[in-house]
């Protein structure tokens, strides 16, 4: 009975080593669909959330607000560009806020 038993035993982690082969591909190919949604989406936010969450004191923060930050602070970037642009430099200054 002995010899059964480690018989049993030995079988057991070879089971394991092909679940977690078959596992593997899976986990992958969720992993490829993650990263393709992320290349499909039209822009990444530029703000952090979690830092614009701690700057905020006394109020909640909206998931919307996040979203409408970001659209400000890209409408200010290319604002800055373009007058960067019309005083013919290529570097952003403070002073083109």
């Amino acid at each position: 009975m002995a010899a059964r038993k480690k018989a049993a035993k030995k079988k057991a982690p070879k089971k394991a080593a092909k679940k977690a082969t078959k596992k593997a591909p899976k986990k992958a190919a969720k992993r490829g669909a993650k990263k393709g949604a992320k290349k499909g989406k039209v822009a990444e936010l530029i703000i952090s959330k979690s830092r614009t969450k701690n700057a905020v004191v006394s109020c909640n923060v909206s998931g919307d607000f996040y979203g409408a930050l970001d659209a400000y602070v890209r409408e200010a970037i290319e604002a800055a560009e373009a007058r960067a642009s019309a005083n013919g430099r290529k570097t952003l200054r403070p002073q083109d806020l």
